[in-house]
């Protein structure tokens, strides 16, 4: 069975820093490609930052562009978002997911598998 845990939210002030992390059981994430979505309240799911499986390809939001850095830690099973001046815009509960369409970063259909991680960034 697939778990997959977020982690690593939390509130900032605008310009902080967060690290989220995305571990999995039951599937080692190196051998899929792996997005990170965020879903403010009364919004759509967007695609934030995604990584291919094949040669690490990576795809970022312009919105975040220069300001996050999507890596794996195989080691951990994981992936993780470093997130550096942060935005109040960046606010919303990130989930992570396998995906088929890392080029775009679209999200994959269905519910979250993981319980998301809350990102607030406030004055």
């Amino acid at each position: 069975q697939v778990q997959i845990v977020e982690s690593g939210g939390g509130s900032v002030q605008p310009g902080g820093s967060l690290r989220l992390s995305c571990a999995a059981s039951g599937i080692i994430m190196d051998y899929y490609a792996i997005g990170w979505f965020r879903q403010a309240p009364g919004k759509e799911r967007v695609g934030v930052s995604c990584i291919s499986s094949a040669d690490g390809t990576i795809y970022y939001a312009d919105s975040v562009k220069g300001r996050f850095t999507i890596s794996r830690d195989n080691a951990k099973n994981a992936v993780l978002l470093q997130m550096n001046n942060l935005k109040p815009e960046d606010t919303g509960v990130y989930y992570c997911a396998t995906v088929e369409d890392w080029v775009r970063c679209r999200w994959p259909g269905g519910d979250p598998w993981g319980q998301g991680t809350q990102v607030t960034v406030s004055s």
